[in-house]
């Protein structure tokens, strides 16, 4: 067959100029890039071969050499010995972006009614190879397919385009049943990368986990020592956690973290389970968000391997949600090495390790929390919003869940408190968590709703996550104490008496003067359309007045998530508070025939509006108000 001159498809040509100029800052990881297809393609030989017993024959272990040559030619070459690819293979696989053959072949099985063909695909490479270009100014993939007999070469400067061509028997000669040959001519401005220090550097940096031995050389090196494998030849959780080292376990977090970070891991758990089903785990805690933390999708980052065989980044049903932030791996022996993805979803096993893994993670940052504080609570500031998020969707896991939640509170001014520590501190005869929501903690602090619990010395939670407000929805009580909003519903502080800081002469049950209560009923009709009732308060003891939602309506801050999210028409009204006891009311009481008592109603309630940190319904009038108080005051 003569050679045959193609060009990219339209979408590598703007992908190779990205990748070679702007997508990676270390060029190191053209090496990292290009073991880890090698090792993929062996694994996928190995997975062929399982499938397969006769494609096994003689054939020697699993490996990958980088040999340099520097006499001849200034280049180097990155050989494996996995499933190799044929001539449609090249052109379809490296002429146009390809999905990585080893994260996509379940996708490929389950689109496919012919298994057969679709598992033919899972030599691709992944754009991760382009990355080649950043080094070389020309690069020659030969290759053979299992099961072939002819050998192809596909060459190409990463610009113009790229040809297809049967390898001379020098070339064909390199690969025995199956393989491929990547050989990079090395740019003059990226000499160093003809070093072998330098290159063995990048190996055990990136690739020392890579369960295939990778041998360093030069072209035509003679040496009558056995050769030894550059990287420790093992999957880093398959080996026992005695002979595993701090920097081994950093050196296989930073290439999960693929070294676009600084990031270190803040929590490492590994471990194996065995019983009914049995797995391995290696699993990490960032210290820094990932950027797509917040993400819609809520998409995990914890890779599925069955048997050390590579199976995919994407089984949805693997981890929960909630637990998204980790970076790791998780190994099957109970899965079958042929799982389709249909087969993944719904899946008894899957379903169990997901489970297993939950409850181990929240055991492990519950010991965190108690070995070392500072580490968790770093943990919890970056990580906190998401955990929560499974008391809303994961019942089974809400106990663990909330052992591990801390929040601010009024007796805090660090979000270190746990619900533990806050039931431990509970007022004699208290049976409820107060609670209060908003979008800011020092807003929350100042909120005149929170007078009466201050005064008396009774803790309050200060809930900043929207998800707060969700996941109260479901989960009403911790233990045998209930959740109780303090903007919301009628709460009786009397019964816990007064501090010795509360030196106000009020009766423990306020009750309002007549002419108090002449001003309330004038207050409630005044505000008729706008308030559901007019009432003294429990709560304040220095602000005139505040506003709470209804026994039976939406919480306050929930009430504003609605609002802005799903356009919620709430049909109840909020509740205003009064302090009877305030000299504001005390003075309005006296003055009820005033001609602007209606507007001192509006304003009582604008500024209850504005202590939430709401908008005033109407700016002007308001400030018309305001102004005629302030020019007739006395």
């Amino acid at each position: 067959m003569t050679t045959e001159t193609l060009s990219f498809g339209t979408d590598v040509g703007r992908l190779l100029d990205i990748v070679a100029n702007a997508l990676y800052s270390n060029k190191d990881v053209f090496l990292r890039e290009l073991i880890s297809n090698a090792s993929d393609a062996c694994d996928r030989l190995r997975y062929e071969c399982a499938k397969n017993t006769k494609l096994k024959g003689n054939r020697e272990p699993a490996n990958i050499r980088i040999l340099i040559n520097t006499d001849t030619a200034r280049t180097v070459s990155v050989i494996d010995n996995g499933i190799g690819m044929d001539r449609q293979d090249l052109i379809d696989h490296l002429g146009t972006i390809a999905k990585s053959g080893t994260s996509s072949i379940m996708e490929e099985l389950a689109k496919s009614k012919d298994s057969e063909k679709a598992l033919n695909l899972i030599g691709q490479f992944g754009v991760g190879f382009y990355a080649s270009f950043m080094v070389a100014d020309k690069v020659e993939v030969i290759s053979k397919k299992i099961g072939t007999d002819e050998t192809n070469v596909w060459t190409s400067d990463g610009k113009t385009g790229f040809t297809i061509e049967p390898a001379t028997d020098e070339q064909a000669a390199l690969i025995d049943q199956s393989g491929t040959v990547i050989v990079l001519h090395i740019k003059d401005e990226t000499c160093e990368y003809l070093v072998a220090p330098k290159l063995q550097d990048i190996i055990e940096t990136w690739a020392d986990h890579v369960d295939v031995p990778i041998y360093l050389g030069q072209i035509d090196e003679d040496s009558d020592e056995e050769e030894q494998p550059v990287n420790a030849a093992s999957a880093l959780w398959t080996r026992p956690k005695s002979e595993i080292t701090d920097e081994d376990y950093n050196k296989f977090f930073l290439h999960l973290s693929m070294g676009f970070t600084a990031d270190e891991a803040l929590m490492t758990t590994h471990w194996t389970a065995e019983g009914m089903i049995e797995y391995t785990a290696l699993l990490y805690t960032p210290s820094m968000r990932p950027w797509d933390l917040f993400d819609p999708g809520r998409k995990h980052a914890v890779e599925l391997y069955v048997k050390r065989v590579f199976i995919t980044k994407d089984c949805k049903d693997l981890m929960y949600p909630w637990l998204r932030f980790l970076r790791g791996v998780i190994d099957s022996q109970d899965l079958p090495l042929n799982i389709s993805r249909e087969m993944l979803q719904n899946n008894p096993v899957i379903e169990k390790i997901k489970n297993g893994v939950a409850t181990k993670v929240l055991k492990e940052l519950d010991k965190l929390s108690k070995d070392n504080e500072a580490k968790f609570l770093t943990f919890w500031q970056q990580f906190g919003a998401v955990l929560k998020e499974g008391l809303y969707d994961a019942a089974e896991h809400k106990d663990g869940i909330l052992k591990v939640c801390r929040f601010y509170s009024t007796t805090s001014d660090t979000e270190s408190v746990s619900l533990d520590d806050y039931v431990s501190r509970m007022k004699d005869g208290q049976k409820e968590i107060y609670y209060i929501s908003g979008e800011n903690v020092e807003t929350l602090q100042n909120s005149p709703q929170l007078e009466g619990f201050k005064a008396r010395d009774i803790e309050v939670l200060l809930f900043k996550d929207t998800i707060d407000d969700f996941w109260l929805q479901s989960v009403p009580n911790f233990g045998d104490y209930k959740f109780m909003s303090v903007t919301k519903g009628s709460i009786d502080l009397a019964n816990f008496g007064k501090t010795e800081d509360d030196k106000s002469d009020a009766e423990p049950t306020p009750k309002a003067s007549p002419k108090v209560e002449e001003l309330i009923t004038l207050i409630k009709s005044t505000l008729a359309d706008e308030v559901g009732d007019v009432t003294i308060s429990t709560r304040l003891t220095t602000s005139p007045s505040c506003l709470i939602a209804g026994e039976h309506e939406v919480d306050l801050k929930m009430e504003r998530i609605l609002k802005n999210q799903q356009q919620y028409d709430a049909n109840g009204k909020r509740v205003l508070e009064i302090n009877a006891d305030h000299s504001l009311i005390q003075k309005l009481a006296e003055n009820t025939a005033n001609d602007h008592i209606k507007d001192a109603a509006h304003l009582l309630l604008d500024q209850a509006k504005i202590a939430l940190g709401e908008p005033v319904d109407n700016p002007t009038e308001f400030a018309r108000r305001l102004n005629y108080f302030i020019e007739n005051a006395n």
